[in-house]
């Protein structure tokens, strides 16, 4: 009887064993990156964007590119060369290599996309979130965003650029000053749709401050839709960029960008077609890639597909 009842003890009741759920421990981003890089065209498409990125803001670090420092235009060796090994994407009419010269310019259309965009989301989400929660603040942005979305905002800017002048902070501020509207008011409505779920009127019911409602209740729910207002606004603007310089406004001279090489370059479309259409296919590259690598980002952050 001994030896049998050596092979038994006895084990202590937990009475909060029944209160833990046994499941595996999720999380929302690890889940969102595992589901990116499922697909092999969004590791593509994010390695060509990678790859761009970096050259426009590294590559001009080397290569000293300076658009005011032009070769002597009597040396007539160096113009117009096709590209070749040592010029990989040939040189313009002036003997610069149009490899540093697209880069520089890349860099200015990126670098300007990115502050605008910031700028825009941060208000927009900001504004859009606080607009859409609030019933009285409702009836008065309202009537605001009817007033200036009729006005197109591509006339918005090209009348605050020659009012401003040109200058990159200028431009910034001529694509920011009503670039959030659009944003907040597409937040706006996402916000009304979830506002009055049964969860935030228990909220709403126990005092739950307002900042802490749109702040957790609500814009966590909306995060693969920023995601995707992201991806279109930086392509969106790069193009309203190089739109502006290509007709004189935004950006002087003295800033390389995609448009102003495309607009200086556009009268040597036909002889030497190299000048125009490789600024033109890193702008493709730049914008397709960017919003091809937010779509699949935006896809893979809706809770919908870690089901």
């Amino acid at each position: 009887m001994s030896e049998g009842n050596n092979k038994f003890q006895f084990v202590k009741l937990d009475e909060q064993a029944s209160e833990h759920i046994s499941a595996p421990v999720y999380s929302y981003w690890k889940s969102v990156w595992r589901t990116f890089f499922k697909n092999k065209l969004a590791i593509f498409m994010l390695a060509v964007a990678v790859l761009v990125i970096i050259f426009s803001f590294i590559q001009p670090m080397f290569s000293g590119y300076d658009i005011n420092a032009k070769l002597n235009i009597l040396d007539t060796s160096r113009r117009y060369l096709s590209p070749s090994a040592e010029f990989w994407f040939g040189t313009d009419n002036v003997g610069d290599s149009l490899f540093d010269a697209v880069w520089a310019a890349a860099g200015s259309s990126l670098e300007i996309s990115l502050i605008v965009t910031t700028i825009n989301t941060v208000i927009g989400i900001t504004v859009g979130a606080i607009w859409g929660y609030s019933k009285k603040l409702d009836a008065i942005l309202i009537e605001i965003y009817n007033i200036i979305a009729n006005v197109p905002f591509i006339l918005i800017v090209m009348i605050m650029s020659y009012i401003l002048g040109q200058g990159k902070w200028q431009l910034i501020f001529a694509m920011t000053v009503t670039g959030w509207m659009g944003t907040a008011y597409f937040i706006r409505t996402q916000v009304m749709i979830i506002r009055d779920r049964e969860y935030n009127l228990a909220s709403r019911c126990l005092g739950t401050p307002l900042i802490r409602m749109v702040t957790k209740n609500i814009l966590p729910y909306l995060i693969s839709v920023i995601v995707t207002l992201v991806s279109r606004e930086i392509p969106s603007n790069i193009s309203y960029e190089v739109f502006l310089s290509y007709m004189d406004l935004g950006l002087d001279e003295r800033v390389p960008s995609l448009g102003r090489l495309i607009s200086n370059y556009t009268s040597f479309m036909s002889a030497y077609p190299h000048m125009f259409w490789i600024p033109v296919a890193v702008l493709a590259t730049v914008t397709v890639s960017l919003y091809l690598v937010g779509q699949f980002l935006a896809d893979a952050s809706d809770p919908k597909t870690h089901m």
